[in-house]
């Protein structure tokens, strides 16, 4: 009875460890998350449905990772949205800069 209990605990935990974190998205074999490239987002999951552009100032940074108080660079901000049918949630993956930088769950798709 115990090892039966052992093999289901640990097989609920490989199931958990396979699963994408929330604030990612699973495109066939890739899981896309906060940093990947817009082009590994395209090669995986394939063009969107609806895309939004706009401009964004932020912070500047240096490449030492330091800010430089009071300067803002302006970036574009994407907004790729993605349905993948009536059984699963549509994502809308934010990219800054060219970058992933948050993936959001939606409702069903159609």
């Amino acid at each position: 009875m115990a090892s039966k209990t052992l093999r289901v605990a640990l097989a609920g935990l490989l199931l958990l460890a396979a699963a994408a974190p929330a604030h990612a998205f699973r495109c066939g074999s890739a899981i896309i998350t906060r940093g990947d490239p817009a082009e590994k987002v395209l090669h995986y999951c394939g063009e969107p449905v609806a895309v939004t552009k706009r401009l964004k100032q932020r912070s500047y940074f240096m490449e030492s990772g330091v800010r430089v108080r009071g300067a803002l660079e302006e970036v574009v901000v994407e907004e790729w949205t993605y349905n993948l049918g009536p059984r699963l949630l549509m994502r809308v993956v934010k990219l800054e800069d060219g970058y992933v930088e948050e993936v959001k769950h939606l409702g069903y798709g159609y």
